[in-house]
């Protein structure tokens, strides 16, 4: 007796679902027609200017588009179900896939090259951008219109293709990675956040809409606003011991401010995770916030307490060097400037770089830093020498870096517009010790200090987590119902808060608050 195998068998059921479903098809036009005539009945009775065969053919119209959905619909269900049983055979087979992996060819390369080439347009708008009237892809710049699309939206559309594959699950549990808490008050994109090291511990956000923001952690509410520069807040770092920020500009400076800040009252267990909203569309509730005035009884700073100037460029990122006395920023006059925090004067102008800078970042411990360019390269400055700094420079990406990254022990972590993300070897950095290859660009990542776990934010709307090895950990979830919306721009890490352990920030407007279990994490690697 001959075997049925199991492509012939899924082809059998496949045909079967197309029969009841045309079944379905026919019963639902019967029932149309039906309600259709009952519709005419009632327009027949309504007081209307319309001509009544105006009105019938538009009702027919509108009848013809509600069918063509429908069946859009039908043809989409029976999609899922086709996939469901390959999915099931796969995972018999051992075999596990990501998101829409199995949609790779010529047309998603395609669209991610152009994705890619149309993110970067968008990021180096905004993060020059100086108008106050300018919010998420509407207003003008430049004197003429911003079209009003975003890289969120064309991720979308790829997606809405993409969501008949979205049965393939990512395998970590959604008790290992849980959204706490949105941080949501900023009426523009936010391009960084940090986390204080200092108490209180409080979360600091940079955003497009000229402002720097602090939150609490527990509540999600916003304690102070920082509105002292005159165009898109591009990062945020705090002091490693004192109450002070350092915010960087597209307005050409970088500004250090004193802040102080009171935690309110901690909200109970059951108030700390926060609701999403299911059944509304986010670019509707992007326009219905952007009219508001942000958080209410949110008290403000507008001076700064230091300005960093002498750049001719738009100043993309900030930090301090280890014990707070020094700040490094790195512009897009492609130069790096190490200032002396105390008389606000230049120490070293460091040049090289062929192409705008696009993160700096410094070492921990050391007095490193690293500057990432749009060259496809980063350099490595060594002052610990008083007497001489020393630049090694870096080729390892066919794309813009977008970030480089210290670690606690001697390592050098790099993301780059190619999706591609390498880890280094201080000692020996003439090739990668480790190469992460992924599906969108990367922007700006940040590493645990304990486990030392990759995060790694996409232009997709994505956050995944990698080990320094490599091997990805896990993907944190996002749906309709909850994470981001829109492209993800940076993450950072706070391993010894019990309630949000990791932080994530886009251009929906908001930064999220993450609870990884870190040991439930490793343990299922």
């Amino acid at each position: 007796m001959p075997v049925e195998s199991g492509s012939s068998a899924a082809s059998r059921q496949a045909k079967q679902k197309r029969k009841s479903h045309s079944l379905s098809i026919r019963r639902t036009n019967s029932t149309e027609q039906e309600r259709a005539g009952l519709q005419r009945e009632i327009l027949e009775g309504q007081d209307s200017k319309l001509p009544l065969p105006l009105r019938t053919n538009l009702l027919d119209l509108f009848g013809q588009i509600e069918r063509e959905f429908e069946n859009l619909y039908i043809e989409n269900i029976e999609l899922r179900r086709e996939i469901e049983t390959l999915n099931d055979r796969l995972t018999a087979e051992g075999q596990t896939f990501d998101g829409g992996d199995m949609t790779k060819g010529a047309l998603k390369a395609k669209a991610s090259h152009s994705t890619s080439q149309l993110s970067q347009k968008l990021k180096t708008t905004y993060k020059a951008s100086t108008s106050k009237r300018s919010h998420s892809f509407h207003g003008k710049v430049g004197g003429g219109p911003l079209p009003t699309f975003s890289v969120g939206n064309i991720v979308e559309l790829w997606g809405e293709g993409s969501r008949i594959v979205s049965s393939f699950k990512a395998t970590t549990s959604r008790a290992v990675c849980q959204l706490v808490k949105e941080y949501v008050g900023h009426r523009d994109g936010i391009w960084d956040l940090s986390v204080t090291r200092t108490l209180p511990v409080v979360l600091g956000t940079a955003s497009a809409d000229h402002s720097a923001m602090l939150w609490s952690i527990e509540t999600g509410k916003c304690l102070l606003k920082y509105v002292g520069h005159a165009g898109s807040v591009n990062s945020i770092k705090f002091h490693p011991t004192e109450q002070m920020a350092l915010t960087a500009s597209g307005d050409q400076t970088a500004h250090i401010w004193r802040f102080m800040v009171q935690l309110p009252a901690p909200q109970s267990v059951a108030d700390i995770t926060t609701p999403c909203d299911d059944d509304v569309d986010f670019s509707d509730k992007d326009e219905a916030d952007g009219d508001g005035d942000g958080p209410n009884e949110c008290p403000s700073v507008r001076t700064a307490a230091t300005t960093l100037r002498s750049h001719q460029g738009v100043v993309i990122a900030a930090d301090w060097l280890v014990g707070g006395k020094q700040a490094v920023t790195a512009s897009w006059d492609r130069t790096a400037n190490l200032y002396d925090v105390e008389t606000s004067e230049l120490v070293h102008s460091l040049t090289g770089h062929d192409q705008e800078l696009t993160h700096c970042c410094t070492h921990p411990t050391q007095r490193l830093v690293v500057t990432s360019s749009r060259d496809t390269t980063f350099r490595l400055w060594d002052f610990r020498d008083p007497s001489i700094h020393s630049v090694n420079v870096f080729q390892g990406h066919t794309d813009t870096v977008t970030s480089a990254v210290f670690t606690v022990g001697d390592n050098v972590v790099s993301g780059s517009d190619d999706r591609t993300v390498k880890v280094w070897d201080l000692k020996n950095m003439r090739s990668p010790i480790a190469t992460i290859r992924t599906d969108s660009a990367v922007n700006r990542i940040s590493v645990s200090v304990n486990q030392r776990i990759i995060a790694l934010p996409h232009d997709n709307r994505q956050v995944r987590l990698f080990d320094m090895s490599g091997v990805r950990l896990a993907r944190l979830p996002r749906s309709n119902r909850q994470g981001h919306r829109r492209m993800v721009c940076c993450s950072t890490w706070c391993e010894d808060n019990p309630s949000c352990n990791l932080f994530s920030c886009g251009f929906d407007r908001q930064a999220i608050g993450w609870n990884i279990n870190i040991p439930a994490l490793l343990q299922e690697k």
